[in-house]
């Protein structure tokens, strides 16, 4: 089981696809919505169960990740 802040990983959970801690919403769902170009609060407004906080601490890790791949 991997777990994060906001990610978590566990066989148990949709068969360990990442998922918002605490909730059954994949990590890529959120992708999915701004890729389409749907705004972050309509995301929220269709998972309830992920915080506006979680969405955004990912999308700050996925920022920092990405910004130490590049160096």
């Amino acid at each position: 089981m991997i777990e994060t802040r906001v990610v978590n990983c566990d066989p148990e959970i949709m068969s360990g696809i990442p998922v918002f801690l605490g909730t059954r919403v994949p990590v890529v769902t959120l992708i999915d919505y701004l890729q389409a170009g749907d705004p972050l609060a309509e995301f929220l407004d269709d998972f309830p169960s992920v915080t506006q906080e979680q969405a955004v601490e990912l999308l700050e890790q996925v920022k920092h990740w990405l910004a130490g791949k590049t160096r």
